[in-house]
């Protein structure tokens, strides 16, 4: 029942496949106890959330199942909460993009929580609808190390959730992607000073935020190059290599420091 291209060995790929609901159920039996694949791609339309959760009464687990690749199907919240016994016994997973659904907070929420103890690297939530976020410090991946969230609603609000993923010495959020979101300069504010001891962050991107103004960018540009002492020089964060904002000028500056640094 696989659909396994030749070219690309230990991955199945699946579109517009017409199936009953006992077929989708066996086809995710098939996955879970499949040794081989590595990849699952399931896009542009190949599910819906009816098909997700019969597919997911069959999917519970997977000691080989690296990446998953599920954008553009239109799942709700409802579809992506099927995944949560698949997402919790996924023994090797490393990437998961859902992207172009419309999954919501609640959707995004639930799958956060539910990657807590999964191996998970990277988490693309792009255009998902996505605008109040909890997030967990006790209940968050613990491997995570990018995060997209373009093209979102995400506020300040979010933004103070969000920082939780910067803070302490034991986080490891590598790349984080709000471009296109609702952040303002409050929002800002939150995200410069939960990076002002953070080790871990190397590229930031907040471009195309409209509500952030002048002096948010000024803020991103002290934060990687404080000229108001020495001391203050020395104590700039030197570990972002790039922090995308959207003024031209203040954007060149930031990538001056960030060579510096």
């Amino acid at each position: 029942m696989l659909l396994v291209r030749r070219h690309y060995p230990g991955a199945f790929f699946l579109r517009n496949m017409n199936m009953s609901d006992d077929g989708w159920e066996e086809l995710g039996r098939d996955v879970s106890n499949n040794t081989h694949l590595r990849n699952v791609y399931l896009n542009e339309g190949a599910l819906n959330d009816r098909k997700m959760s019969f597919f997911c009464r069959g999917l519970t687990r997977s000691n080989t199942i690296e990446d998953v690749h599920l954008y553009e199907n239109g799942l709700s919240a409802v579809g992506v909460r099927s995944m949560v016994p698949f997402l919790q016994n996924a023994n090797n997973l490393h990437e998961l993009l859902l992207c172009d659904n419309n999954i919501k907070s609640e959707g995004f929420n639930a799958v956060f929580r539910a990657l807590r103890d999964s191996p998970i690297e990277a988490l693309n939530c792009d255009n998902c609808g996505i605008e109040a976020i909890e997030i967990d410090s006790d209940y968050s991946p613990k491997h995570l190390t990018t995060l997209r969230l373009n093209q979102n609603r995400i506020n300040a609000d979010g933004c103070r959730q969000i920082s939780k993923l910067l803070q302490g010495g034991g986080a490891i959020l590598t790349y984080l992607h709000l471009r296109n979101n609702k952040i303002d300069d409050d929002g800002v504010a939150i995200l410069v000073d939960a990076l002002q001891n953070n080790a871990s962050l190397q590229i930031l991107d907040l471009m195309s935020n409209q509500g952030i103004a002048a002096e948010g960018m000024k803020m991103c540009l002290k934060l990687v190059n404080d000229v108001s002492s020495i001391t203050a020089t020395l104590h700039s964060n030197h570990t972002l290599t790039c922090l995308y904002v959207e003024d031209d000028e203040i954007r060149r500056h930031i990538n001056m420091a960030t060579k510096i640094s």
